[in-house]
């Protein structure tokens, strides 16, 4: 581990002088491959060869990386640094990233491996490359991060911060402010600490008005810090988080407001279902009307049906006085129930039950044909089969009954999944499948008897 290590270390070297081989054929297990790399000759009269040895060792080193082999990777790692003296212009300046990447990985994971090796690698990579310096920084403080090492962390990004080369800083604006977003996020996870210290403290402390002062002025250098990637197009939903959490704190529900408006519509940013939940998520804490909370989940259902939150967006419609909106209810909770994760959600389930039947008493069986239609070919193997009447039944009676009530509507009585839960002797449901069995045979949406 040592000797990769200092080889790693010693990358800048390498780039500097092209004469120079760096790499080491130290511990390469496969015989014939250590043959075939000792041929290379790295003068250019073997260009093929070299390029050849450079693209399997890269392939050994992957396939290392994917089966967590992490000695092996790193011994594979001594060879492939001789792509930095790669005769293509392309592949050696692409290399730097590559190693970096790789090196990285290798370090991060292998059993050897210390914080120490990794700083020491890490500053070696800023030197080599200039165009990786931010990425590395940024990689490197999260590093340092995962170790719990906030104060290296902040240094690190610090440095990154003022980092500038020319025309190429211009040019790599975005992750100039990235990194000061994660340098805000830091400061974040100050101010969040402070605030947790002054809800123990009494208002009247003095203690209480020197932390608040202390905390907006925390809140000053995270807000200039994350304000300038949040107005980029991108998805920023950590950053969003924690900038809302602060202009909450603070009584700027106008400011929270037209952030998260901004980064839920705005057309330049991509599409993000997290920028609906959190608008959502604020104007239920605003206590907004019904009417705009619809608006926004509206969206979140066209991006994911099946969310969690489509539970609460069917509630919203189904109160609703408009009969579009409750037709849309309905529509909900069958997309829900479309995919697979959502087949043992009871509570989809009994609000489905319990919506069908409000429906076909209230004569609007046109709205259940309507979603039955485009699903009578596949639902029933889906959701309704005897197997699955089995497995519901022993695994959750309540949610079997449930089905079965749902099935029984959109298939009839003739249903293998209805006929089978109706057989059940279980003395605590029985008036609850009585129940069941007499509104079937009333309101089914198909001709009585068919078996399905």
């Amino acid at each position: 581990m040592s000797d990769f290590s200092e080889e790693l270390t010693k990358l800048a070297v390498a780039e500097e002088n092209a004469e120079t081989s760096v790499f080491s054929n130290t511990g390469i297990r496969f015989p014939w491959f250590q043959k075939h790399v000792e041929a290379v000759v790295t003068g250019g009269k073997r260009k093929k060869d070299f390029a050849q040895t450079t693209s399997t060792c890269l392939n050994f080193i992957q396939e290392a990386l994917l089966k967590h082999q992490w000695q092996q990777a790193a011994e594979y790692m001594h060879s492939y640094l001789q792509t930095l003296e790669d005769s293509d212009t392309y592949k050696r300046q692409a290399a730097p990233e590559i190693i970096w990447k790789l090196g990285s990985e290798i370090l991060f994971y292998h059993p050897k491996s210390n914080v120490e090796t990794f700083n020491s690698f890490a500053d070696r990579m800023k030197n080599i490359g200039v165009l990786n310096y931010l990425k590395i920084s940024l990689q490197h403080a999260l590093y340092l991060l995962h170790h719990g090492m906030l104060e290296d962390a902040n240094r690190n990004l610090s440095e990154a911060e003022t980092w500038r080369y020319g025309e190429k800083s211009s040019s790599q604006e975005v992750l100039i402010n990235l990194v000061k977003a994660y340098k805000g996020l830091l400061q974040y996870y100050t101010w969040s600490r402070k605030k947790m210290e002054l809800s123990e403290l009494d208002e009247d402390d003095y203690a209480y008005t020197a932390k608040t002062r202390n905390m907006l002025s925390q809140s000053c250098k995270t807000s200039t810090n994350m304000c300038a990637l949040i107005k980029a197009p991108g998805v920023w939903d950590p950053f969003v988080k924690s900038y809302v959490e602060m202009l909450e704190f603070y009584g700027d529900q106008d400011g929270a407001r037209e952030m998260l408006t901004n980064y839920a519509y705005d057309e330049r940013f991509p599409s993000n279902p997290n920028a609906h939940i959190y608008l959502y998520e604020f104007l239920k804490r605003e206590k907004a009307p019904r009417a705009k909370l619809i608006s926004v989940l509206k969206i979140l259902h066209e991006i994911v049906p099946s969310h969690i939150l489509m539970l609460e967006f069917y509630t919203l419609l189904r109160k609703s006085e408009m009969e579009e909106h409750r037709k849309l209810g309905l529509a909900v909770l069958f997309e829900v129930l479309d995919f697979a994760g959502c087949t043992k959600n009871i509570m989809a389930w009994k609000y489905l039950a319990k919506y069908l039947k409000q429906i076909l008493v209230e004569s609007h069986p046109e709205w259940v044909k309507e979603e039955w239609k485009s699903r009578r070919n596949w639902w029933p193997a889906f959701h309704f089969s005897f197997f699955w009447a089995k497995s519901d039944w022993k695994a959750d009676t309540d949610l079997a009954c449930e089905k079965a009530f749902v099935a029984g509507v959109l298939l009839g009585k003739g249903c293998k999944y209805f006929r089978y839960i109706l057989k059940q002797d279980h003395e605590t449901l029985k008036k609850k499948i009585k129940r069941m069995k007499k509104f079937v045979k009333k309101y089914t949406i198909v001709n009585p008897g068919v078996r399905t």
